[in-house]
């Protein structure tokens, strides 16, 4: 009784350490982070026995896609812990660098700011303010007409006003939905009634193309959400698209100013593809034209698991100057827990020193750039440190390819 407890001393902080759930790729190499010991071994204890094979102590391998429940076992009878594993095929995709412009059309249009308006009698109102209304707001409907321009909201508002009524706006503050009654006021500079508003209908910039799949054209992008002007909503999609752009300059990045890429979009020939998914993994959709061949990964090369990441040398593939797409050295520096697709997954360090150089570390319009490491995509470039433009974020490959259901496809 003292041996076993001893062992069970020694082993609790290791077995309890394990996932109750876990997700492997076909014919990869599990590292299950345990240090055998004498009287442990693995068991199956439900699904097919031939999944399994134990490569090397502490080295599990599954030879076909399934499902099974694991059971270490003390002296092959007193469970100690119980694993539901999920064995996914081995996907592979083609690493991108690419530089894309975005384009996103929301449902509604946002409110950037307040803008009081002086009316006929030289006194500055403005309404929207009165009724609540203000900067991170989204206008959804019109005198009960969906909005979805700049155009259609500023028409409405003028029409209401000029019959005469109130304005009625169905408005999305947060997570909810609200109406507000708003009286416009004649703008003699404009020649049109108005509420005090100023919105924007459409999201646009710069970013990098994560990866795509030759044989479907799905691809993965960005690796965060797209938010609104104000930077706290996130845009709910309702039309969008990727076109092939172009970097023009780069201003580098400093400590508290983060850095970008210039750019400009070059659509009508090269890449180009639908936006359907807005998703704090990123941009998703279907290529509707494949872009040139990255010349540093031609053919498509697998994609880890998060938990085959590791700390250590990695690179990052992204265009600078003349729609090259280069290879730049890394370190990652740590790997995160990312349980939940709005985390991030890794924090790493720029120890290239042309790319350091020349942009200062990570810039604006490196979102979205992949990350490799021993072969294999591993995650996309997300956010920089606002302090330290040498040191970002990135989000695993693993959440980006649930979000576009490669995986999922080929099971």
């Amino acid at each position: 009784m003292g041996f076993l407890l001893a062992l069970l001393r020694t082993e609790v902080r290791s077995f309890f350490d394990l996932p109750v759930q876990q997700r492997v790729a076909v014919g990869e190499p599990w590292h299950v982070n345990l240090v055998p010991s004498p009287g442990l071994s693995w068991h199956v204890r439900r699904g097919p026995e031939e999944l399994l094979t134990v490569e090397q102590p502490g080295v599990l391998v599954a030879h076909r896609a399934g499902e099974w429940h694991l059971e270490l076992r003390l002296f092959d009878f007193l469970p100690l812990r119980h694993i539901l594993v999920q064995v996914l095929p081995a996907v592979k995709v083609v690493p991108g660098g690419h530089s894309i412009g975005v384009l996103l059309q929301g449902r509604g249009v946002v409110v950037v700011d307040l803008a009081p308006v002086v009316d006929r009698t030289g006194q500055a109102k403005c309404p929207a303010a009165e009724a609540g209304i203000g900067p991170g707001d989204v206008i959804l409907k019109v005198g009960g007409q969906a909005v979805g321009t700049e155009e259609e909201t500023r028409t409405l508002i003028d029409r209401a006003g000029r019959a005469g009524g109130p304005v009625e706006l169905e408005v999305r503050q947060g997570e909810r939905i609200v109406r507000r009654t708003v009286h416009a006021v004649y703008c003699p500079e404009t020649d049109r009634y108005r509420v005090g508003l100023l919105v924007k209908d459409s999201a646009a910039g710069v970013g990098t193309l994560t990866f795509y799949d030759p044989e479907t054209g799905r691809y993965g992008a960005l690796g965060h959400v797209v938010s609104d002007h104000s930077g706290g909503q996130k845009i709910d999609l309702a039309d969008g698209r990727i076109v092939e752009a172009t970097i023009l300059r780069i201003r580098a990045g400093q400590r508290g100013q983060p850095g970008e890429k210039i750019g400009v979009f070059t659509g009508g020939s090269g890449l180009e593809g639908s936006i359907v998914k807005n998703t704090p993994c990123g941009i998703f959709g279907v290529l509707r034209q494949l872009p040139e061949a990255n010349p540093l990964y031609p053919q498509p090369v697998p994609v880890a698991l998060a938990d085959q990441v590791r700390t250590g040398p990695a690179e990052v593939l992204t265009v600078l100057e003349d729609g090259r797409i280069e290879s730049f050295r890394i370190e990652i520096t740590r790997v995160l827990p990312q349980r939940f697709r709005d985390r991030k997954g890794l924090v790493f360090k720029v120890t290239d020193e042309r790319l350091l150089q020349l942009t200062g570390g990570i810039v604006q319009g490196m979102s979205g750039s992949p990350i490799l490491q021993d072969g294999r995509l591993v995650g996309a470039v997300t956010h920089v440190f606002v302090n330290d433009p040498t040191r970002g974020y990135g989000t695993f490959a693993e959440w980006m390819l649930r979000e576009v259901e490669i995986t999922d496809d080929r099971a």
